[in-house]
């Protein structure tokens, strides 16, 4: 009896000292599986550039206030990778259009960052106040800038109509307030709008004007579109030429009277109802009326030879 009260005695301590014990090792356990790996990963902060300008203007870089402005902007587009690699890829098919525009109407390429920072480089975009296209010109505006928008066109969709109405009111602007920098920013808040923080402020100079903070930040949202796209490779957006999109081939046909059903005129001419669309986001419907005396160039893919 003495030997099974010594094993009792001796299983009953193990049994307690386990139950003492375990708590411990099993919280040591979870402990080693929370902790997290170690991350090879970094993430770094873009480097600001020593100097940077907007249409052969400096930005002055040198005050904390544009610095740190720039930097944030800089930052989050940095960060937005995918967006940056679209725009990559996008930006191969509409900047060489928007560039011969802007030349051809007498206004600095650099205003082609501008379009990215209204539209994202989307024919539909479309804003919360109703601006539309890819300059985002609104409804009642975009017809003084020789845009017609009706319940069957609307031409503010359309790349090269709308990228030569910006100038008008961009060249508008800049004879207003003498300096590019400042229509730029008119082109988020308006011209009345910038006039009138000018006056009151005394300056017409951006870098000195407190505006709207849509309007304060819109400019170094501009430059940090520029900074990125012109160094991308520097950056780390890797991107080969075969992986950006080129222009669409096509032909063009002048229609000069109505097209009742663009979905039989796309048959027609070889193509679909879906990719007469694509080609030509500025047709709104299923037809095309066509007034007397007026004409439309649609695009087409070009005929298999």
């Amino acid at each position: 009896m003495k030997r099974f009260s010594a094993i009792f005695n001796f299983a009953g301590g193990m049994a307690v000292a386990f139950l003492l014990v375990s708590p411990f090792a099993f919280k040591s356990i979870a402990n080693k599986s929370n902790r997290p790996e170690l991350v090879t990963a970094e993430w770094r902060a873009p480097a600001i550039p020593q100097q940077l300008s907007f249409a052969g203007e400096e930005v002055p870089l040198d005050r904390w206030d544009v610095r740190e402005r720039f930097d944030r902007e800089l930052l989050i587009n940095s960060y937005s990778t995918a967006n940056i690699l679209y725009l990559l890829k996008l930006s191969n098919r509409y900047f060489p259009i928007i560039s011969e525009r802007l030349k051809a109407n007498g206004v600095p390429d650099d205003f082609k960052y501008l379009c990215i920072a209204e539209s994202n480089l989307q024919s539909g975009a479309r804003s919360s106040v109703g601006a539309v296209g890819f300059w985002q010109f609104m409804g009642y505006t975009a017809p003084g800038f020789g845009l017609e928008t009706t319940n069957a066109v609307d031409e503010r969709m359309d790349l090269a109509q709308s990228t030569d109405a910006a100038p008008k009111y961009l060249k508008q602007a800049y004879n207003k307030f003498g300096n590019w920098t400042a229509p730029a920013a008119s082109f988020n808040c308006g011209q009345g709008g910038y006039n009138k923080q000018a006056t009151f402020q005394r300056t017409n100079h951006y870098y000195d004007l407190q505006l709207p903070e849509e309007t304060n930040r819109y400019i170094f949202r501009i430059l940090a579109f520029k900074h990125i796209l012109e160094n991308a490779e520097a950056l780390g957006f890797k991107m080969s030429d075969a992986e950006k999109y080129n222009e669409i081939p096509y032909r063009t046909v002048t229609v000069t009277s109505t097209i009742s059903n663009l979905a039989d005129f796309a048959i027609q001419n070889g193509t679909t109802y879906k990719i007469l669309r694509l080609m030509n986001p500025w047709v709104r419907g299923q037809s095309l009326p066509v007034g007397k005396g007026k004409s439309y160039e649609l695009k087409l893919p070009v005929k298999p030879s």
